[in-house]
């Protein structure tokens, strides 16, 4: 019997159009995880669904800023079934996503300033489902110390592409030897544990890796922070009336 050719899914990406999927399926890929900053789940959903189809699935999911500006730890959520906003506590998150019986992936571990390190992972590793593992905006060092991590914990490892930049899509991928059809095979195939971390090389790729670095500097700049939450009326914003005073408790801000 012929083994199933496995399946090509970019567990994290921040972009998502008719040129992003274009690209996704020029490169193989059979998946695609959406997890855009500061958008609410129900408008995640939405363009998932829209973008969906025979030939690559979308799947939603939310990358949650948990503490302060100056302190965030972000947190990839799939499988939700409330929305849950940015900027509360990464106790008050990890209980919301336990009850939620959400499936929970560490992105860019110890990375910068804005990523979980390992007594973090390890604190919460009941939860976990998998670690990344490689990231294009990692420098290999990272990298390195990411996949010591996984193994420390004996934690499964993952690639994404971590895509702010459309040219990003297809540069890193996951691989599971199983069809994933939707939302459920997903979430069912990262339960399991079985699959494996996969990027390009080359000259091509160290450009496309340099060019997601560089824009961290926007994405960290003031000027998208004031835009983003401190008003207090951003969609992802604790004291949205959106989320009804549920977060209140767990909020920094």
């Amino acid at each position: 019997m012929t083994a199933p050719e496995p399946s090509r899914v970019d567990l994290h990406v921040k972009v998502l159009d008719e040129r992003v999927v274009a690209r996704a399926k020029r490169r193989g890929l059979d998946a695609l995880v959406y997890a855009p900053h500061f958008t609410r789940l129900p408008e995640i959903e939405r363009r998932a669904e829209r973008f969906s189809d025979d030939d690559l699935l979308v799947v939603p999911a939310r990358e949650v800023f948990t503490g302060h500006w100056q302190t965030r730890r972000h947190v990839l959520a799939l499988g939700l079934t409330d929305p849950i906003p940015d900027f509360i506590s990464l106790e008050g998150l990890m209980n919301e996503l336990r009850r939620e019986d959400a499936t929970v992936l560490i992105p860019h571990p110890t990375f910068a300033t804005v990523s979980l390190g390992a007594e973090e992972i390890e604190r919460y590793r009941d939860l976990v489902g998998a670690v990344e593992v490689y990231n294009p905006k990692h420098f290999p060092h990272h990298n390195r110390r990411a996949r010591e991590i996984a193994a420390d914990l004996d934690l499964p490892g993952y690639s994404s592409s971590y895509a702010h930049l459309r040219g990003t899509i297809g540069e890193a991928w996951t691989e599971f030897d199983r069809e994933i059809a939707d939302e459920a095979t997903l979430l069912d195939a990262i339960a399991s544990g079985e699959f494996r971390p996969v990027h390009r090389g080359g000259v091509a790729h160290e450009a496309r890796c340099l060019a997601e670095f560089s824009h961290l500097f926007w994405e960290n700049s003031w000027k998208k922070l004031d835009r983003v939450f401190l008003s207090g009326t951003e969609p992802t914003h604790p004291e949205h009336v959106a989320y009804d005073g549920r977060f209140d408790e767990v909020s920094v801000y």
